[in-house]
């Protein structure tokens, strides 16, 4: 478990970190999640040791690590732009860190062979980095890392550079290989979809600060303030309600409690539509439709209609500013959007 208690980090009149706790829980794999400048990275370094706090204290599986030198700290990193040793090749590069702990050679073999066997690369253990795909270099980044047994595993946005074909795998198979080798891993990424779909937790941080921690499916519903909802997914403003496009319910007669909108443009993007509205205020919302739906509606350009949010949502309210409110509305069969 590593536990971050009340740890704050300023450079110059900067404030990276401002009294900032957490923990993330043995065996799982959490997501540090934010816009660029909001602490993440800097957390991350803190933690293994590559910074030191203003204050606060770093605890690793209950030690008080806030002053040991990184290579003490049982920790394994892997970084954007990973700086593999160019002269040697795959195997070399993933066996190097038991090499230099003087690991009997046998031990060292065998580890690294099912590392490379773990990561998919055992055909490739003879060839240099420089013969790898980025995911490929990516992969020996991980196997390296896990070469020592490292207590905490931290990843700073490992995938960014990156094509998004490439990601998106990578992504899925982080997800496998950690169920595989259940190593604490905490994850820095500014990717949404990352967190989302890879992570057991989340911790979303804006202005130096943690907003929120829970797990996906949490913050997504239910989310703390108007900023992790609008961070972790599209979001619409009903007069000073928040409601996500999806459980934005689209009616063509009126109702009391129901907003009047004149649509604008109907996008078809394959599985589902996106309807872009605006209300008699001048205010744009988005509602997001199946096919059926739109279907059953006939919705066109010009139409006339009304809006109320799902019953169902929970999203925080907009502000104290908005100028209306609208009322969830009965879910009529067929009218809600998928």
């Amino acid at each position: 478990m590593i536990t971050v208690d009340t740890v704050s980090k300023r450079f110059g009149e900067y404030t990276a970190l401002d009294a900032v706790s957490l923990e993330v829980p043995e065996g799982s794999l959490t997501a540090l999640l934010g816009p660029s400048g909001s602490g993440k990275s800097t957390l991350l370094r803190i933690i293994g040791g590559l910074e030191l706090p203003d204050a606060g204290v770093i605890r690793i599986d209950g030690e008080d690590v806030t002053k040991v030198p990184p290579q003490r700290r049982g920790i394994g990193f892997v970084f954007q732009h990973y700086a593999a040793f160019r002269h040697m090749t795959v195997r070399d590069n993933v066996a190097f860190g038991l090499t230099v702990r003087k690991q009997p050679k046998a031990r060292i073999e065998a580890r690294t062979s099912e590392l490379l066997g773990i990561v998919g690369l055992a055909g490739y253990a003879e060839r240099y980095p420089n013969q790898l795909s980025g995911g490929q270099r990516q992969r020996m980044a991980l196997a390296r890392a896990l070469a020592v047994e490292p207590r905490v595993l931290l990843l700073d946005e490992p995938f960014g550079a990156l094509d998004a074909k490439v990601r998106a795998e990578l992504r899925e198979w982080l997800r496998r290989l950690h169920e595989e080798v259940e190593v604490t891993t905490l994850l820095v990424t500014h990717d949404q979809e990352e967190a989302m779909s890879i992570a057991d937790r989340i911790a979303v941080m804006d202005n130096a600060r943690i907003e929120q921690v829970g797990g996906p499916r949490e913050l997504y519903d239910r989310p703390a303030n108007p900023f992790v909802a609008g961070f972790l997914g599209a979001v619409s403003q009903l007069g000073d309600r928040l409601v996500r496009p999806h459980d934005i319910l689209i009616e063509t007669d009126a109702l009391d409690g129901g907003l009047e909108a004149q649509v604008q443009r109907v996008v078809h993007l394959g599985f589902e539509v996106r309807v872009e509205l605006m209300l008699t205020d001048g205010a744009e919302v988005s509602a997001q439709l199946t096919r059926q739906t739109v279907d059953e509606l006939e919705l066109a350009h010009g139409d006339i209609v009304w809006l109320h949010a799902a019953p169902t949502t929970v999203l925080p309210d907009a502000g104290p500013d908005a100028a209306a409110t609208v009322d969830p509305g009965p879910e009529v069969a067929g009218e809600r959007a998928a």
